[in-house]
C-alpha cells in the first residue's frame, strides 16, 4: 500500500474504555474501523493522559511519538488531544501533515483559546462533526483559506421501537452532569407529576457525584424517586432494549455539538424532545415531508420543557404526528460508511 494511503491517528488512551463510553469515543472507533474498510493502513497512537488537561509528562509522550514520524506523513489527532498542545503540534506542523478532529471547541473557552487557535490554524486541515462545529470554529478563529470539512456521525440500523398507546416511556441518554440539564429536566417532570409516566435515565452517574446526590435528593422532594430511575451506564444489547422501549427521548442539555443519542433514537423511529442548541436540530434533521420528528424547546427553560411534554402526553394526535414524521426521517440516516467516506476524502485531499 502507498504512503498516501497510510494515516497515523492520535487518540485519548481510553478510546475502548466502555465503564465511561462517550459520543467522542464512539465516534473515534467507528471511524477507524471505517478507514480501514475504505483502503487505508490505519496506525492507532494512543496517549494516556487526562485529555485536554493533561500533565507535561503526557505532552511529552505525545512529542516523542510524533518524533519517530517520518517527514510527510499523515497524522489525524483527536481535537480532544491536539487542541491543548500547541507547543508541540505548531513546530511539527512544518513537518507533518496534520489534520484535527474537532469534536467540540475547548470548554470554557466563549472566545476561543489561543492554544486551539494556533494548533488548528497550524493543521494542514480539520474536519469537525457536524456543520454547527464547522461555523462555530470559524466564528472564533476565523481560520483563513483552512480546508475545515464536515464529517456528521453516523448511526448503526436498528429495528423499530416498539413503544407504547399511551407515550409515556420517557428515556434520557446523557451523563448525570449539570451541563445534560438534568435539574431542568427534574423540575419540568415535576410540573407533568400528574400525568402518567416514567422516566429511565441512562448514563454515567459517576463524572459529578455531588451534583447526582443533589438530583437524588430534588427528585425524592419532588416525589418522584420511584418514577425517575438513574441507571447509570448501559452500553451494547442491554441499551439497544431501552431505545427499543422507550416511547421518546428527552435531552435538557445546555450544549451539545451534534447529539448522538438523538440519531440512535430516530433510528428506531422514537421521536426526540430536546434542546435547540449546538448540533441537535441537525442531528434532528426533518422528515421527507418537512416536518421535525420531534419538539425542540429552548436550554435551561424547565417550563417550556414541561409544555412540550405535556403535550405529548396528553395529545394522541401529536404522537401520532411525531411518531410517523420520526419513522419517515429513519429512513433518511446514513450509516457510519458514510462518516468514513468523508474523512477519507478530507485525508486524501491533505495527503495529495
Amino acid at each position: 500500500m502507498s504512503r498516501n494511503r497510510t494515516v497515523h491517528i492520535v487518540l485519548p488512551n481510553n478510546i475502548d474504555d466502555h465503564e465511561h463510553p462517550s459520543g467522542g469515543n464512539l465516534y473515534d472507533r467507528h471511524l477507524l474501523r471505517g478507514l480501514t474498510a475504505a483502503g487505508w493502513s490505519v496506525q492507532e497512537h494512543p496517549i494516556r493522559g487526562s485529555w485536554p488537561a493533561a500533565v507535561p509528562a503526557a505532552h511529552a509522550a505525545l512529542a516523542r511519538m510524533l518524533a519517530t514520524l517520518p517527514d510527510n506523513a499523515l497524522v489525524m489527532l483527536d481535537g480532544l488531544v491536539a487542541s491543548g498542545v500547541p507547543e508541540v503540534l505548531v513546530p511539527e506542523a512544518k513537518r507533518l501533515r496534520l489534520v484535527v478532529l474537532m469534536h467540540m471547541p475547548l470548554a470554557g473557552a466563549a472566545a476561543g483559546d489561543p492554544g486551539e487557535r494556533d494548533v488548528l490554524r497550524a493543521a494542514a486541515a480539520v474536519v469537525t462533526t457536524s456543520a454547527w462545529t464547522r461555523q462555530r470554529l470559524l466564528e472564533l478563529y476565523q481560520l483563513p483559506g483552512k480546508p475545515v470539512h464536515v464529517a456528521t456521525p453516523g448511526v448503526d440500523p436498528a429495528p423499530p421501537g416498539t413503544g407504547s398507546a399511551g407515550g409515556d416511556r420517557l428515556l434520557c441518554v446523557a451523563a448525570v452532569t449539570r451541563q445534560k440539564g438534568y435539574a431542568v429536566l427534574a423540575e419540568a417532570l415535576a410540573q407533568v407529576a400528574d400525568a402518567p409516566w416514567s422516566c429511565l435515565c441512562v448514563g454515567s452517574r459517576e463524572r459529578e457525584p455531588e451534583f447526582v446526590a443533589e438530583l437524588e435528593e430534588k427528585l425524592d422532594g419532588y416525589g418522584l424517586a420511584e418514577r425517575v430511575q438513574l441507571l447509570g451506564v448501559r452500553t451494547g444489547e442491554k441499551l439497544a432494549a431501552r431505545y427499543a422501549e422507550a416511547d421518546l427521548l428527552v435531552l435538557a442539555s445546555f450544549g451539545e455539538t451534534y447529539g448522538m443519542v438523538v440519531t440512535e433514537a430516530l433510528a428506531r423511529g422514537v421521536p426526540v424532545l430536546a434542546t435547540e442548541v449546538g448540533g441537535v436540530p441537525e442531528a434532528l434533521g426533518r422528515a421527507p415531508d418537512g416536518g421535525l420528528p420531534g419538539l425542540l424547546v429552548p436550554p435551561g427553560e424547565p417550563d417550556a420543557l414541561a409544555r412540550a411534554l405535556r403535550a405529548w402526553l396528553a395529545d394522541p394526535a401529536l404522537r401520532d404526528q411525531l411518531r410517523a414524521r420520526a419513522s419517515a426521517r429513519r429512513g433518511t440516516l446514513t450509516d457510519w460508511s458514510a462518516t468514513a467516506e468523508a474523512v477519507s476524502k478530507a485525508l486524501a485531499a491533505t495527503a495529495g
